[in-house]
């Protein structure tokens, strides 16, 4: 299924887990005006690579999802070294990488959206909405 994310002025169609394409939000809307849209009231791009430790919380699965929470799309490996994160991890699509993420068609389609003041509003693993900030 093909969905649409526009935040600000910026769009991604994603194509299952893939990017399809992406470019501004008019462009893309006109281009494809049957798919589901998603609107975010932020900043649409590339999620973040966490670069330190994850953050405490009570289980590996809690752990990661404080990551999803924060725009994160990926970690380094050091920091899943434990097995009990790694597996969360995999579970909800996090990906282990050493540099930061990308948009690019064809790709993994890992974004997030960010209000003004850095909040993350949503995370998107794979094409699959993660986090949503109510």
């Amino acid at each position: 299924m093909l969905t649409l994310h526009i935040g600000a002025d910026q769009g991604v169609l994603v194509d299952g887990e893939l990017v399809a394409a992406v470019g501004p939000a008019a462009e893309l809307e006109a281009a494809y005006p049957a798919v589901r849209v998603r609107r975010w009231r932020g900043t649409l791009g590339p999620g973040r690579l966490h670069r330190g430790p994850l953050p405490d919380a009570p289980s590996a699965r809690e752990r990661v999802h404080a990551l999803l929470r924060t725009g994160a799309t990926a970690a380094c490996p050091e920091h899943l070294a434990d097995p009990e994160l790694r597996t969360a991890a995999s579970r909800n699509g996090l990906a282990v990488a050493d540099r930061d993420p990308v948009l690019a068609v064809g790709g993994r389609a890992d974004l997030a959206v960010f209000a003004e003041d850095g909040a993350c509003l949503a995370t998107v693993l794979g094409g699959r909405l993660v986090h949503r900030r109510a």
